[in-house]
């Protein structure tokens, strides 16, 4: 399978993956829901105008958009990998994720009343050369017009691990332990 072929393939896997996520929201409690995911969907704006915000550098906003214990879950093996827990963990993450010069293009929202998500194409444009441009997908749990949670789904879990290893080394072992 060429490389083109596999990305289309990948996206289209997500998409229909995502939307069975969007469409079937009581599959845990053995119950199929059937609802139609949205791009004008309310919730969708609640994560735009989070994007919004994100950007300009707004964080009293970006703090009335998050919910107060909200949850951030980065998979992976690597020094960012793990949940953020409340606020301040998440913004710290961001704070993070930001000396990495990491960007975000949109390419899909949809939503409907518990969740959005987002596919986009992130990237870094580190001078160093140690850089990432994979493919992601988030999938935000709204509760009371809020963001409660989110979770991201890299395309290339390998890449991002080898990408945040590069640039988040561990310290030398004597000032790590100390």
């Amino acid at each position: 399978m060429n490389q083109q072929t596999r990305k289309d393939f990948l996206k289209t896997g997500a998409f229909a993956g995502f939307s069975f996520l969007l469409g079937h929201q009581g599959f845990a409690k053995g119950t199929a829901i059937a609802q139609t995911a949205s791009t004008d969907h309310p919730n969708v704006a609640i994560v735009q105008r989070y994007y919004q915000a994100y950007s300009s550098g707004d964080l009293a906003t970006v703090r009335e958009i998050f919910a107060p214990d909200i949850t951030w879950t980065i998979p992976g093996h690597h020094p960012l990998a793990g949940t953020k827990r409340g606020l301040d963990e998440v913004l710290a993450f961001f704070d993070q994720l930001a000396k990495a010069q990491f960007r975000a293009e949109v390419l899909f929202l949809g939503g409907n009343d518990a969740y959005v998500v987002d596919v986009h194409r992130g990237w870094s444009n580190l001078e160093s050369g140690e850089n990432i441009g994979e493919l992601w997908a988030l999938l935000f749990r709204i509760e009371n017009d809020q963001i409660a949670e989110a979770i991201n789904f890299p395309g290339n879990q390998h890449t991002a691990d080898a990408f945040f290893w590069q640039v988040y080394p561990l310290k030398p072992i004597p000032e790590r332990l100390s």
